[in-house]
């Protein structure tokens, strides 16, 4: 499951054609956090897989997703049409409607230290659910 996250957080990375060192870096920590070695995740940013089906994941997982992308999105300081927009995709293959995208960007901080209210954001983009 987490290497299917850290999949799609690779290809929203390369979504604008250059991977920021603070992306990379946010990759490596989540990898890391979930035991996977450094190596591991170098060879799936080497070679990223296209995103797999994700109608399986709960809810709770659909939202870590989302979660995850669009602070990746922001980490850097700037944010690209291409993101938002591969952003928004996965928020409609995650089920939900795109608009949960601006809703979350403006709750969700770039600095990973610094983390949100999740049960309340996971309580907010339910009604984007479709």
């Amino acid at each position: 499951m987490i290497k299917e996250q850290l999949n799609v957080l690779i290809n929203l990375a390369a979504s604008d054609n250059n991977v920021a060192e603070s992306e990379a870096r946010l990759i490596y920590m989540i990898g890391q956090a979930n035991n996977i070695s450094r190596e591991d995740v170098d060879d799936m940013m080497k070679n990223p897989r296209p995103i797999g089906n994700m109608s399986t994941l709960t809810p709770d997982q659909k939202f870590e997703h989302l979660y995850h992308i669009v602070q990746l999105m922001k980490i850097d300081g700037q944010v690209f049409k291409s993101e938002i927009a591969f952003c928004e995709d996965m928020a409609v293959k995650l089920g939900y409607d795109k608009k949960v995208i601006k809703e979350l960007s403006s709750k969700i901080y770039s600095d990973p230290s610094i983390t949100s209210d999740r049960d309340r954001l996971k309580k907010r983009v339910q009604k984007f659910m479709k």
